[in-house]
């Protein structure tokens, strides 16, 4: 019995992998997708953004300066339960041409300060932590790049929220 299910699963299995693979080449591009422009746009980034990390208190002077934008990109519900004294928040999900005009402004070359989850040690809420590789700072600092915004800087380094001007809900 097991050895005509398992017969059976030898020859069904490679049929559905060449099935699949034929349904996935048979879809039409999406010109709303550019994975290979995202690729590439992320690679010439890479030595751009290690020259952009600051450390903590660099980057809190920095932040505060006028005309500079402290931009938190965590969910509104993160955000709203803490972040760092003058954040603006506008999630990542939400970034449009649109939405960062109207955070950012109309000037392109105004300096934006990020930070994430993964520059705070604590891993509670709201900074839980993120696979290192998925850190939200990576993202953001790509697409502001990407949106035409490449004057961005970020927090380098851990820490723990008490060692910023964090503040909590209803703070």
């Amino acid at each position: 019995m097991h050895r005509a299910l398992f017969a059976r699963t030898l020859v069904i299995a490679p049929i559905a992998l060449v099935a699949a693979a034929t349904m996935a080449q048979d879809a039409p591009p999406n010109p709303q997708i550019d994975y290979d422009g995202f690729a590439q746009l992320t690679n010439s980034l890479g030595e751009v953004r290690q020259t952009r990390l600051l450390d903590r208190e660099t980057f809190l002077a920095r932040a505060a300066a006028e005309g500079a934008l402290l931009l938190d990109t965590r969910s509104a519900a993160a955000f709203e339960a803490g972040h760092i004294e003058g954040a603006v928040n506008l999630p990542f999900s939400d970034f449009t041409s649109t939405s960062l005009r109207e955070v950012i402004g109309e000037n392109p070359d105004r300096p934006i300060y990020i930070y994430c989850n993964n520059n705070f040690s604590d891993n509670a809420p709201p900074v839980l932590a993120k696979k290192a590789p998925l850190a939200l700072n990576i993202p953001t600092f790509i697409n502001l790049h990407g949106y035409g915004y490449t004057n961005v800087w970020e927090l380098g380094g851990v820490m723990e929220t008490s060692e910023v001007p964090w503040v909590a809900s209803g703070g």
